[in-house]
């Protein structure tokens, strides 16, 4: 045998062992050899049926385990951020994928390792919704799928109007407003506080359109150094409430600063006290200042706000009922004076440069539990206790005085007991410097000369607050 012949035989070899197997299996099934062809097409068929038939009832296996799953979505909310998962059968499935996630602002992470998938994301269309889960279970197999229903609710912001203010209305106020007092450093270059405040009308005005009633008045005499700030909060149930906080602020303000722009007997019995605090002389001395001026600019509010009832036909004094709180302020060689009044809720605080806190009164209620005191009412200053709505305090240094109505710190403290809690004034002081990042709202930039911290804190009263919507008001002298 030649080389050609042998190598040929070495090629052939294994197909003629194939062919004597064919013939030898169709020859014990009685099948002719004329026949082979066809033997060989139904053959590979049923074996292919075969294997169908394996892979789709793997398929079946898989999909009937994956429903058996009970996999649920959670509903959500517009504009939260949203996340769910579940865990697929590991190692029977492969590139699973979720229709419809993208166009609603969520997306499908899966882990072959262990099977774990998480949807994640920031919803933005509201409403119900069906996503499809789509995987394959076998190479080759058409894709797999589960319909998986989700919705999403509005997000509640979305769900409020904001129905501007008509200016032909009465004492119409506009529905925000802004201040930003800058004090210029020292002679010798050291900085001195500014003050920032700002009052943004709460969402159950703007839904009716009705004005908003709380004001402020923040000012800074450049001669005489002296800070005056005043915050009030109008009645909700009167109709003119936004006039009386307005009156109250401005006459209050206009009252003390004539009394302190030049007076050196107040000033020098501020510095007595300060030297000797332990003498009751100098005590009665400075605490007769104060009541001459902080306490009577209270009554000459008290007294302008009631004349307002002389101005319209059929309106009585409660139709103006405000809350008033302001306070006087000056940097001696000492340290710092503080003189206060304060009558209704809201919140007054002076806190230290050690974080300590100093609450300048107490909120106090009316009657009944949830009403409050107002400055309208003829007993406010009939009562003896009324020398307890005064406040005088002398500090070496302070951070912040911040001055707020409750449509701040009811959502901040949530309870007047907490406004004691120095934890809970920290975290407002927290959320000033970082804001609101879930709600997109920014934080304050409380450094000095920063003018536009104005704008910021205005921009930081829409914080969200479920069931706090009333008017937003905070003055901060810093």
């Amino acid at each position: 045998m030649d080389r050609q012949q042998r190598h040929t035989r070495r090629r052939r070899g294994p197909h003629e062992g194939l062919d004597r197997m064919l013939g030898e299996a169709m020859r014990q099934a009685g099948i002719p050899s004329d026949r082979r062809q066809a033997f060989l097409t139904e053959a590979f068929g049923r074996l292919w049926n075969e294997i169908k038939e394996e892979r789709m009832n793997q398929r079946i296996i898989t999909e009937n385990n994956i429903r058996n799953l009970g996999i649920r979505l959670p509903n959500g909310t517009v504009n939260k951020d949203y996340t769910a998962g579940f865990t697929l059968p590991n190692g029977e499935i492969s590139a699973p994928r979720l229709d419809g996630a993208d166009e609603l602002g969520l997306e499908l992470v899966y882990s072959p390792e262990d099977g774990k998938c998480q949807i994640t994301g920031r919803p933005h269309t509201p409403g119900d919704f069906t996503l499809t889960l789509r995987y394959r279970t076998v190479e080759g197999e058409p894709e797999s799928e589960l319909r998986l229903p989700i919705a999403f609710n509005p997000d509640p912001r979305s769900l409020w109007r904001n129905i501007p203010t008509d200016p032909k209305v009465i004492y119409f106020k506009p529905d925000s407003a802004t201040a930003y007092v800058k004090v210029e450093a020292g002679p010798d270059g050291t900085p001195r506080k500014d003050i920032v405040a700002a009052s943004q009308r709460g969402r159950s005005h703007a839904q009716e359109g009705r004005p908003r009633d709380d004001h402020f008045l923040v000012e800074h005499c450049d001669r005489s150094d002296w800070y005056v700030l005043a915050v009030a909060d109008g009645a909700g149930s009167a109709k003119f409430s936004r006039k009386g906080s307005e009156v109250a602020c401005d006459t209050a303000v206009e009252y003390c600063l004539k009394r302190i722009d030049d007076n050196p007997p107040f000033e020098q019995a501020i510095r007595d006290y300060a030297a000797d605090r332990a003498n009751t002389d100098r005590r009665h001395a400075l605490t007769q200042f104060v009541y001459d001026i902080v306490l009577r600019g209270a009554q000459a509010a008290h007294k302008a706000v009631s004349k307002l009832a002389d101005l319209e036909s059929d309106t009585r004094v409660k139709d103006f009922a405000t809350t008033l709180m302001f306070a006087i302020c000056k940097r001696f060689d000492f340290g710092w004076f503080v003189a206060s009044f304060w009558v209704g809720d809201g919140a007054m605080c002076l806190i230290s440069e050690n974080g300590d806190i100093k609450l300048l009164g107490t909120p106090d209620e009316g009657e009944f539990s949830g009403q409050t005191r107002f400055l309208t009412m003829p007993e406010i200053f009939r009562d003896r206790n009324v020398y307890n709505r005064l406040k005088i305090l002398i500090e070496p240094d302070f951070q912040k005085l911040l001055l707020m109505t409750d449509g701040v710190s009811d959502p901040m403290f949530e309870t007047d007991r907490n406004l004691n809690d120095p934890a809970k004034w920290r975290e407002l002081l927290d959320r000033l410097a970082h804001g609101f990042p879930a709600d997109g709202i920014g934080g304050v930039d409380l450094d000095d000369d920063n003018e536009k911290a104005a704008d910021q804190l205005l921009g930081w009263l829409d914080f969200w607050s479920p069931g706090n919507h009333d008017d937003r008001t905070i003055a901060i002298l810093y």
